[in-house]
């Protein structure tokens, strides 16, 4: 506040306002004026100040400032002004009495104008005396013979900094690459006690390292925690009174242990027969430090073995002796068979022919020309006939081939509705077979082949009466499809047998596995909202696989995550890992991201054979890689991928916008046989998968539901959540937590890998017989979304959310194999894949389906495959089973179909 300056009064009016001052001070500031007033008038006329105007009131070179007592200390306050002639302090509104002023007399050298300083002592008994009445200040008032002058006020508090923080931080022990926060509430004081932090007595200085940051609220963040962070952590308060710490924090990162690649396996133990060998990994990857565990197994395998032993060659019996020859000679043979040698073993020694001089009476030399001239003869003929029988063949062969009837088929079974297979057979009565009336504005009939008919005259070609075609009658068509459930259980039983298909564990509830050939199938893990799709033909015709698919712990898992990522999905493993396949399968996987361009850069991660994860695949970016891609939608992904193997959707965040989904689940005990009860908040990733973990966990501890789930988006601001109760009834219950509120820190709720995070709240009854609770929870990120529940039920016998710890089955068991596992007939599937997959005249291609399914986003995709209408329709067959609408599918294939009329259509002249 600067000085404020006062119209002129005259001495007289000045010294009677001095005389209104209290005790003998009012008449001595009269008298004074007085004289001055007298004296500057005899001045002014014998000696003028040269360049001085008679006319301006004081101005403040100095004003008294802001102060503190520190102890017992008293404190100086003092102000300067010019011209003036008198200054006073006057403190609360009462003056200074003039025997505390210190005072200075001065001229100014610029102007030659007079120069007044002052100063008082403020002791803290004098400050004490209105404590807690007001605060204690003072100002000055300046004297001049044309007015006066008022300076700012200046406060005079009395410093103090207490003992006792109001909250400390706490030892911890994390794992290296995680979130700590470590708080610090320091004393109250007056200033405002300043924070710093000492990591082993040296301060921290979050300038010089990235990774460290410390928040409004005074909390030490390391974003990471590295091996180097493992020290004692105080935090330190000071200001001008006194500087206190805090009880130090011991942090330990630790480093949990991980296996070594194996060796390669050893040689055999033996030579000849059986024996073992082994092959060795080490707990290097990394070694446990500073109490991580152990790695889990075994460090050794062995495993049998057998070393074929060498066999020694031996000859066969020899043969019989030939015919005498022309030089009357005759042989015999033998062979090195029995045994032959092998596994290194010796070859024969000797001869493997032995010849010899006949006899006299067996040699013949004597040779008939005319016999020679048969024998020639008779090959000649032999050679003739063989030659007329084949031709014989082949003109049979030929008539056959052009008397046979390929398939032929109405242009409707493309517009007509698809029954969905199921995996009992249905019958062929059942009402609810999807039918669609065709279009019977053209006659354009669908051939496949180069067929066309022996006979002249438009004649139509009728539809042939099969097993997954029914007649077609008085303007309906109806398709029927038959299952293979029986066959695909046979299937299975006889590969149950083999040994590599006993090897995989069973049992679990995270895991769903089955034995697939070309036909294709699905596998699903229920309740999770994860499925595989193997679509069909993705397995060479002659293979047969056991796949399997895996829901992660992620405590089971190690997935490293940098910077602000996060883990948006489950973790999932589909295997085995390494098998061919010919087109991509398709994972479906649930996440919670809010996706946006402009705020995320989300990416595919795979784990390599040597356990490290790798980013395949950057969403909204070109892939790098035709093995790859994936349909992001609002609350599930779908992953085409060639390759089997592990894999998670990890996002990093490009700004403060940027949220992802929470689930905000409240059980609470379902019986209380004590005064106390808790009320748990869990505040979890919105995916299924972890939803299901906590309705089984809540089982096993036998806690209910009592409130519907809600949703909150919690943003990369760095700021915590928090949770607290209100509105329960004082004289029912009371609750045992000391502070207003509970917080849950930003970075274990923003890295994804702590799935089960929940506060507990604690309440009490105040009597045995209380059973209504009524209250209201509110949980909100500081300067972020929030979400309150309204709680109010009987503890002992409301059971109205008992419904959400039994979520209902998915339909269909865990493994579909063959056409059961698509709902999509297989002979509908080809038809619109062959006619839809070449170029259309007018745009009528898999580019228009695509299109009228949404789907057109991903055209350079779909047009990088052999097949895209096959892309087309296994993303579909992913996205909608298994409550997808058939008809819906039928009546986007009918549109692209009569766009161009001669799309299923061939006349007679390409004929």
């Amino acid at each position: 506040m600067g000085a404020r300056p006062r119209r002129r009064r005259a001495p007289a009016a000045a010294a009677a306002a001095a005389a209104a001052a209290p005790g003998p001070l009012g008449a001595l500031l009269a008298a004074a004026l007085l004289a001055a007033a007298g004296a500057q008038q005899s001045a002014t006329v014998a000696n003028p100040v040269s360049g001085a105007s008679p006319d301006l009131l004081p101005h403040f070179q100095l004003e008294p400032e802001d102060v503190y007592i520190v102890k017992n200390k008293a404190v100086s306050l003092a102000c300067r002004a010019t011209p003036a002639t008198q200054i006073y302090f006057k403190c609360n509104g009462e003056w200074v009495h003039q025997g505390d002023h210190i005072t200075q007399h001065s001229t100014d050298h610029g102007t030659g104008l007079p120069v007044m300083e002052v100063r008082i002592e403020v002791t803290r008994q004098q400050v004490e005396k209105i404590f807690g009445l007001e605060e204690y200040w003072c100002q000055c008032v300046a004297w001049s013979s044309s007015g006066t002058t008022k300076s700012q006020k200046a406060f005079v508090r009395i410093a103090y900094l207490r003992k006792n923080f109001e909250q400390e931080p706490t030892a911890r022990e994390v794992s290296i690459e995680q979130g700590i926060v470590l708080p610090c509430r320091p004393p109250e004081g007056i200033p405002p006690a300043e924070v710093e932090w000492l990591r082993n007595e040296e301060l921290v200085d979050p300038a010089l390292d990235a990774n460290v940051y410390v928040t409004p609220e005074h909390s030490l963040v390391l974003r990471q925690a590295r091996l180097a962070d493992t020290a004692n952590y105080t935090c330190v308060a000071k200001n001008i009174v006194a500087r206190r710490r805090s009880a130090s924090a011991a942090i330990t990162v630790y480093v949990n242990g991980g296996w070594s690649t194996w060796t390669q396996w050893s040689g055999c133990s033996t030579s000849c027969g059986r024996g073992w060998q082994k092959r060795s990994r080490t707990c290097t990857n990394p070694t446990p430090l500073n109490g991580g565990a152990f790695c889990e197994g075994q460090n050794v395998q062995k495993t049998a073995c057998t070393t074929l032993c060498p066999v020694d060659g031996a000859w066969s019996e020899w043969s019989k002796w030939s015919v005498c020859g022309t030089e009357c000679t005759h042989w015999r043979s033998r062979e090195c068979s029995e045994p032959a040698p092998r596994n290194g073993g010796r070859d024969c020694r000797g001869p493997e022919l032995d010849t010899r001089n006949c006899t006299s009476e067996l040699c013949s030399h004597a040779a008939s020309g005319a016999e020679d001239v048969a024998l020639y003869v008779g090959l000649v003929a032999v050679a003739v006939c063989l030659v007329l029988l084949l031709l014989v063949g082949v003109l049979v062969y030929c008539r056959k081939k052009g008397g046979l009837d390929a398939d032929v088929a109405d242009s409707s079974i493309l517009t007509a509705g698809f029954q969905p297979v199921s995996i009992k057979p249905s019958k062929a009565d059942n009402p609810s077979l999807l039918t669609i009336q065709p279009d019977l504005s053209t006659a354009t009939m669908t051939y496949q082949g180069s067929l066309c008919p022996r006979q002249d005259g438009p004649a139509k070609l009728q539809l042939p009466n099969g097993h997954l075609l029914s007649p077609l009658g008085a303007g309906r068509h109806t398709l029927h499809h038959s299952s293979p459930a029986a066959e695909g259980a046979d299937f299975v039983a006889r590969l149950s047998t083999q040994s590599y298909f006993r090897s995989l564990p069973r049992g679990t509830t995270n895991m769903a596995y089955g034995t697939f050939n070309f036909l294709g199938g699905r596998l699903m893990i229920p309740n999770t909202g994860i499925s595989l799709l193997i679509p069909p033909d993705a397995i060479p015709r002659g293979k047969i696989y056991e796949v399997y698919l895996t829901l992660h712990k992620q405590e089971e898992v190690r997935l490293p995550l940098a910077g602000c990522q996060t883990l948006l999905s489950p973790i999932v493993s589909c295997g085995p890992p390494g098998v061919l396949l010919t087109r991509p399968a398709i994972l479906a996987m649930g996440h919670c991201v809010e996706a946006s361009a402009e705020n995320w850069s989300i990416r595919l991660k795979k784990q390599s054979c040597e356990g490290t994860w790798e980013d395949v695949l950057q969403l909204g970016a070109e892939p790098c890689t035709e093995l790859y891609y994936c349909q992001l939608e609002a609350q599930a992904c779908y992953v085409f991928t060639e390759q089997l193997g592990r894999f998670a959707l990890v996002g990093e965040s490009l700004s403060m916008a940027a949220s992802k989904r929470l689930k905000l689940v409240l059980f609470a005990p379902a019986a209380c046989p004590s005064l106390e009860y808790n009320i748990r908040v869990y505040c979890l990733s919105d995916t299924q998968d972890v939803l299901k973990e906590v309705i089984q966990l809540e089982k096993q501890l036998g806690g209910q539901l009592i409130g519907a789930p809600r949703v909150l988006h919690f943003k990369d601001s760095y700021h915590n959540l928090r949770l607290s109760i209100h509105d329960m009834p004082s004289s029912l219950w009371k609750s045992k937590l000391l502070a207003s509120y509970q917080e849950i820190p930003f970075y274990h709720i923003w890295s994804g890998l702590q799935p089960f995070l929940h506060c507990t709240f604690t309440l009490e009854r105040l009597s045995p017989s209380t059973c209504e609770l009524a209250c209201k929870i509110w949980v909100w990120q500081v300067e972020g979304d929030g979400q309150s529940f309204t709680v109010n039920f009987n503890i002992a016998k409301d059971t109205r959310f008992s419904d959400w710890l039994v979520p209902d089955s998915e339909v269909g068991a865990p493994a579909l194999v063959g056409p059961s596992a698509f709902k999509i007939p297989f002979l509908i599937r080809q038809k619109i894949i062959s006619s839809l997959d070449p170029p259309g005249t007018r745009g009528a291609d898999w580019r228009t389906l695509a299109q009228k399914l949404n789907l057109d986003s991903h055209l350079s995709f779909f047009a990088s495959k052999p097949s895209p209408t096959a892309m087309i329709l296994n993303l579909w067959e992913a996205r909608h089973f298994p409550n997808g609408n058939l008809s819906q599918l039928a009546a986007a294939v009918a549109e692209v179909g009569k766009q161009d009329g001669a799309l299923f259509a061939v006349s007679e002249a390409e004929c």
